[in-house]
């Protein structure tokens, strides 16, 4: 494995809640003892269904949330409880891309100062006419054109604003790239465009990404590892081909039961899931899937699985694997 890059352990972001007559306070736990590792260079997708902390987990990494507990260390260097203006200075290497491409830019901020922005909070902008150089430079590095720095968010279609999105992030050259879901509004010939354009912004500008989504196919695009999310835990780890080729945990495999298969010729055999999935504030105990999952066993209901090295790449939490 490469160095890495990001090292999270144990990472909590836990919300209070005032629940019933008396103001009983109760916690909706979006991640709840999170684990695991980003090598540099890599894409690492995270994905699962809607509520199951994905977006939550991408905005606490890079502190837009402050985490409850656990640890995080970028470059080794242990950014958990950095305060706002030391965070200010780690920004320079991490910075995220917005789901919401309607909602990520400010309405009243033409493109060039949207651009710009970046490199003004940092102090790296280098005068007006140096300035407006970078941003052309930027623009047309995305895709658009130089004259599109004088429009503002509203003349553009969705995937020319992710595009625009896409540019303010890499403005400051990062080293870390957190995509929460930045493909999900966009039409699908749209999506494609984008995530070519992603993949060769990480080659040309040696980038590491993780890559939140809910569409696994997306993630099998552009990823090298990914990590499998239910009820704010990670149920399963690995690199792409181990993942899809050989999923280990039930709700992996239930998951990818259900990504269409464009040869008609293929039959892949459909797993339904009993159930709906449990409320983040009230979850099961033992392993969180237990209440859904077509395997389990008694003892899922009653012990959280630990986490099982099946090989170098690939592990599950799961007690099939004990």
């Amino acid at each position: 494995m490469s160095e890495v890059l990001l090292n999270v352990e144990n990472l909590c972001q836990y919300y209070k809640v005032s629940k019933g007559l008396f103001g009983k306070t109760q916690y909706v736990k979006a991640v709840d003892g999170v684990n695991f590792q980003v090598y540099k260079g890599e894409v690492f997708g995270i994905v699962g269904e809607s509520g199951c902390g994905k977006s939550t987990l991408g905005k606490t990494i890079c502190k837009l949330i402050e985490p409850t507990s656990g640890k995080i260390e970028f470059e080794g260097r242990d950014i958990t409880n950095l305060s706002r203006k030391e965070m200010r200075e780690v920004r320079k290497d991490m910075q995220m891309v917005f789901q919401d491409p309607y909602a990520s830019l400010n309405p009243r901020m033409s493109v060039r100062n949207i651009v710009a922005e970046p490199l003004k909070i940092h102090g790296l902008d280098a005068g007006r006419q140096e300035t407006d150089k970078k941003v052309i430079e930027l623009l047309q590095k995305v895709g658009l054109d130089s004259y599109h720095a004088v429009r503002y968010p509203h003349e553009f279609s969705g995937g020319q604003r992710q595009r625009i999105g896409i540019a303010r992030a890499i403005a400051i050259n990062p080293k870390l790239i957190i995509a929460d879901e930045p493909v999900s509004a966009l039409d699908v010939s749209i999506q494609s465009q984008v995530l070519n354009l992603m993949n060769q912004l990480k080659r040309e500008m040696g980038l590491t990404y993780i890559f939140v989504a809910h569409d696994l196919s997306v993630v099998e695009h552009i990823s090298d590892r990914v990590g499998v999310m239910y009820l704010g835990n990670f149920v399963e780890i690995a690199d792409k081909e181990s993942l899809y080729v050989n999923p280990l945990h039930p709700y992996t495999q239930a998951l990818l039961s259900a990504v269409p298969i464009p040869d008609p010729t293929i039959k892949r055999e459909r797993i339904i899931l009993q159930g709906n999935i449990p409320s983040p504030l009230n979850a099961p105990k033992g392993c969180k899937f237990h209440t859904r999952c077509p395997k389990c066993m008694d003892i899922c209901a009653e012990i959280p699985p630990e986490k099982k090295q099946v090989d170098k790449t690939h592990c599950v939490y799961c007690h099939l694997y004990d």
